[in-house]
């Protein structure tokens, strides 16, 4: 039972780097490379100023922003400099790489000793891993719910539009550069706090800790979207961290199966092609129920 409620408070955590890439992937259309640079960032930024005494709620914050900084450093470079998403993703990835084993002074820092938004007096009386489930809750219902208010308001609609259309969405008078910029501050501001919470989650912070993580972010998108079908733009929201949690749970049956953890990247990797691939492999196993059409009187 304890490693259920773990996978769960885990998945609730990890639900926040499906959230932001989800504004770039599915909103903008195009993955952004940057979150696996700006995960370790985040984590990189929170853990050295909590172990130089900073209050961990302030600390937390500060990823947010540095996230921020990294994603207009990346949008920059693709909507004023001309380079190509992918390109200025990896660009900025590769450059926060050097930047975190600056603000860590090495390859790790850990937090032992130290207080970090999971072990305060009200989350330590709670069951064991009860603490990153209590937490994860809060914090996804308040990041999905200011997700939600941003895309139901004018200017999110401008977002939606920019992503659905930019040439369309340029007639009507939107910026869309400005558009892009504010969702790749947005994504990675989020997927560097939920690098934050991670940290303090594990206790630490590690400078390859970012490896994999677009692949985690888009299975939690993946499978929240073919596990709970047609979906509102708001509902999508909610199944991503149900997503979330399900892949959790998906890697917990397999490493009670006897897998090692060297093994969850190849894992990771298999589950999302496997549920990208569900359309077409229902096409090829008539799985998919036809569409019933009206039939003609006169045929």
């Amino acid at each position: 039972m304890n490693l259920i409620v773990s996978a769960i408070g885990q998945g609730l955590l990890w639900a926040l780097l499906g959230l932001g890439l989800y504004l770039t992937f599915r909103i903008l259309n195009f993955a952004d490379m940057t979150v696996e640079g700006t995960f370790p960032l985040g984590a990189a930024v929170a853990v050295a100023n909590i172990s130089h005494g900073m209050s961990p709620y302030l600390a937390t914050l500060l990823a947010f922003v540095a996230g921020m900084i990294a994603g207009l450093v990346t949008g920059l470079l693709y909507t004023k400099g001309k380079i190509p998403i992918l390109l200025a993703g990896i660009l900025t990835m590769t450059a926060i790489y050097s930047i975190n084993l600056r603000i860590m002074g090495g390859s790790n820092i850990s937090l032992i000793g130290k207080k970090t938004l999971l072990n305060n007096e009200f989350l330590e009386n709670l069951p064991q891993y009860f603490n990153s489930v209590f937490l994860g809750i809060g914090i996804v219902v308040v990041i999905t719910g200011i997700l939600i208010f941003f895309l139901n308001t004018d200017f999110g609609q401008a977002f939606i539009a920019t992503g659905d259309n930019p040439k369309m969405a340029k007639s009507l008078g939107i910026h869309t550069d400005f558009m892009v910029i504010i969702g790749l501050m947005l994504s990675n501001g989020i997927v560097a706090l939920c690098g934050a919470l991670i940290a303090q989650n594990n206790g630490y912070a590690d400078i390859n800790m970012g490896i994999g993580t677009i692949v985690i972010a888009l299975a939690s998108i993946i499978i929240g979207e073919v596990a709970f079908g047609e979906l509102t733009l708001n509902q999508r929201l909610v199944a991503v961290t149900l997503g979330s949690i399900i892949y959790r749970l998906i890697l917990l049956a397999v490493l009670q199966l006897g897998f090692s953890a060297n093994d969850l990247n190849l894992i990771s990797s298999i589950v999302l092609a496997l549920c990208m691939m569900l359309p077409q492999l229902e096409k090829v196993t008539h799985l998919k129920k036809p569409i019933k059409r009206g039939v003609n009187k006169h045929d």
